[in-house]
């Protein structure tokens, strides 16, 4: 019960952070371009859990100055998951404002070679029948995954949402509900 304890307690420190996060730095720097991969295997979709914000999520991170949005992700996902992974296609972007305005060049990936593995940044992984994704995957990723496997969807996508405070509040009860459940599936 006192790991829960500190463990909320801490999530008011990572909750200001996110805050600054997405609502002051997006006035003050260039446009975000993420790049987030939808890493399929034998056993399903990767998800990760990472160590701020906890909730399932596709793996990924920001594109570098010079970096393509492809090598970006195969970078990110090598970092975050110890896996080498290939593209196989760019399912789509999407345009995302309100809260943390970015685009997120979203890849549908394979791996190809290396161990997975946690690290500071990612807590767990875990890989997900594409039919039994759990709830507490932060709602975002609903799309893009929806997108990556509709077969009536031939050329990359190009979407606009709007994160808005209903999104806020919904990756803060997922948040919460993984760090009282110390980080279970669900």
């Amino acid at each position: 019960m006192l790991k829960v304890g500190w463990s909320l307690l801490g999530a008011l420190f990572i909750y200001a952070k996110i805050a600054w996060w997405g609502l002051v730095m997006p006035r003050v720097r260039n446009h975000l371009v993420v790049a987030q991969a939808i890493v399929c295997g034998e056993d399903g979709i990767l998800l990760a859990v990472r160590s701020d914000l906890r909730g399932w999520e596709l793996s990924g991170g920001e594109v570098e100055e010079g970096e393509t949005a492809d090598a970006a992700v195969c970078r990110e996902v090598w970092e975050e998951t110890g896996l080498e992974v290939e593209v196989d296609r760019h399912v789509g972007d999407y345009e995302r404002e309100g809260f943390r305005p970015h685009t997120a060049r979203v890849f549908l990936c394979h791996p190809v070679g290396g161990q997975l593995k946690r690290n500071w940044e990612t807590l767990d992984l875990r890989w997900f029948p594409r039919d039994a994704l759990p709830e507490t995957l932060f709602p975002w990723f609903r799309e893009p995954l929806r997108d990556a496997f509709d077969e009536n969807i031939g050329e990359p996508v190009s979407r606009h949402e709007v994160q808005g405070v209903d999104a806020v509040l919904e990756a803060i009860r997922i948040d919460l509900r993984m760090r009282v459940s110390q980080n279970r599936a669900a």
